[in-house]
């Protein structure tokens, strides 16, 4: 009775387009290859950016000094400070690739979580649900995990100081976000941004393209939603 039930459910949750491949497509098969490309997205994330440069060379994720202080950026590079600045950005990138790694295993836990809920969420979502699903279950433990690791690279008080400084006076003027005022909340704020970017990105390749799926059934599940 638990298996017709189940059968019924993924009978109503998934669309039509691809009720079609049903008969290929068991509901343990479903899961797995959700399973499957959540897995991908996680993985190719944490490769991409928990490694040297991974941030600071690619220009989609490389985090600046946030946007509303680029007047007092300009300042320090007038006033003959752009060493200064140049090595606070690389601290910051530093900090972030430093992070990443810590959030695989977040991640993978999520995916392992994934609920009958969250797979018709997936499944009758939009082209980032597999982003939105990550966002809802990571956000908060990864922001606590991240913390500490991106105090230990901010630690060097004169970098720290000098960013506190100028984001205290552009906070004072209104120039800046208060969450942005604490170089520990931006960068690892600008960290999770751009995991989810990359996992974003590898959706939207899949879905365009359910070939690019490493596994299996992925490339079933992805290519069923794709008729």
């Amino acid at each position: 009775m638990r298996t017709f039930r189940r059968s019924v459910f993924w009978l109503l949750v998934c669309t039509a387009a691809w009720s079609w491949s049903l008969s290929d497509l068991t509901n343990a098969d479903a899961s797995a290859g959700l399973r499957q490309a959540l897995s991908q997205g996680a993985n190719q994330a944490v490769s991409t950016l928990g490694k040297k440069d991974g941030f600071l060379l690619n220009k989609q994720v490389k985090i600046p000094l946030p946007p509303r202080l680029a007047k007092a950026e300009k300042v320090m590079r007038m006033a003959g400070m752009g060493s200064q600045a140049d090595d606070l950005v690389l601290a910051m990138n530093r900090a972030a690739e430093a992070a990443v790694p810590e959030a695989k295993p977040l991640l993978l836990d999520a995916v392992k979580s994934m609920s009958v809920g969250d797979a018709k969420k997936i499944l009758t979502g939009g082209d980032d649900s597999v982003t939105q699903f990550f966002k809802a279950k990571t956000t908060d433990p990864l922001m606590l995990k991240f913390m500490p690791i991106v105090k230990k690279y901010t630690a060097n008080a004169n970098l720290a100081k000098k960013y506190n400084k100028f984001a205290g006076k552009g906070l004072e003027l209104g120039l800046i976000k208060k969450e942005d005022a604490d170089i520990d909340s931006y960068v690892a704020r600008s960290a999770l941004d751009g995991i989810y970017k990359i996992i974003g990105q590898e959706e939207k390749a899949i879905r365009a393209d359910p070939a690019k799926a490493v596994g299996g059934l992925a490339k079933k599940v992805f290519g069923a939603l794709d008729k």
